[in-house]
């Protein structure tokens, strides 16, 4: 008799590294991976109008409850890893999180300012529930409390700044052998690639592995209405950025 699948569900916001994590997981033979799977319900439900919109709204199904049962369901090509890339934000208020105890729930954190300054490129408009991280943390202790520990989280500067050092303890804290496959990939679309990737995606689709962080990098500096939203966002994110893994 095979051993369960490990379904692993990783929690970011918007603007993170979140794709190309899911790119360093999908390189894994052992491993499908899954893309945002709760959008097209959470753009249903909540009425926000997204670039692509009527594309991810037929894309995926619009019901939360038949995405969940799928992330529950047997694992594409009977694949012994499901990854799933979660956008925090999707999962809004009335959407059922019992799920979430059949996965190993995992968050990936950023900096708020450095959220907001990626945001605003690709949308005009951003408010702080957009960037998912009140939701990200509200998850978080939920998992927290539930387990009776910390659930793993990873900085997405930490992974940029040493990949090689950081994937492996990730993997450890998933309970998940490490693959050296993680650390490079083919560059371009995948299939598992949402609908909306043209939108979003142009950098992670010429990427080949995790890019280093400029070595003179500069701190972020925010006009004042992305700044009160970056000083709204931090205890939030200082408050899981305070047992991530190093």
């Amino acid at each position: 008799m095979s051993a369960a699948p490990i379904r692993i569900a990783m929690w970011s916001g918007p603007r993170n590294i979140s794709t190309a994590m899911m790119r360093s997981f999908g390189a894994r033979l052992d491993t499908f991976v899954v893309d945002e799977p709760f959008y097209a319900a959470y753009l249903s439900v909540s009425g926000v109008v997204h670039p692509m919109n009527a594309e991810v709204l037929a894309s995926q199904p619009q019901d939360w409850r038949q995405v969940a049962a799928a992330l529950l369901g047997p694992v594409p090509e009977g694949k012994a890893v499901f990854y799933q890339k979660h956008m925090t934000h999707h999962m809004l208020p009335g959407f059922g999180r019992a799920w979430m105890r059949e996965v190993r729930n995992a968050f990936l954190i950023r900096d708020p300012a450095a959220v907001l300054a990626s945001y605003v490129l690709k949308r005009d408009e951003v408010c702080l529930a957009d960037i998912g991280i009140v939701r990200q943390r509200e998850l978080f202790d939920e998992v927290a409390d539930r387990l009776g520990v910390a659930p793993p989280v990873v900085s997405c500067a930490d992974v940029l700044a040493s990949p090689s050092s950081m994937l492996p303890k990730l993997c450890s804290a998933l309970g998940i052998e490490f693959d050296a496959s993680m650390l490079r990939w083919p560059p371009g679309r995948r299939a598992t690639d949402g609908v909306w990737a043209p939108a979003w995606y142009d950098a992670v689709e010429r990427s080949t592995g995790f890019d280093s962080p400029s070595p003179a990098k500069k701190a972020v500096e925010l006009p004042d209405q992305l700044r009160r939203i970056a000083d709204e966002a931090m205890p939030h994110y200082e408050v899981m950025a305070r047992v991530a893994i190093r």
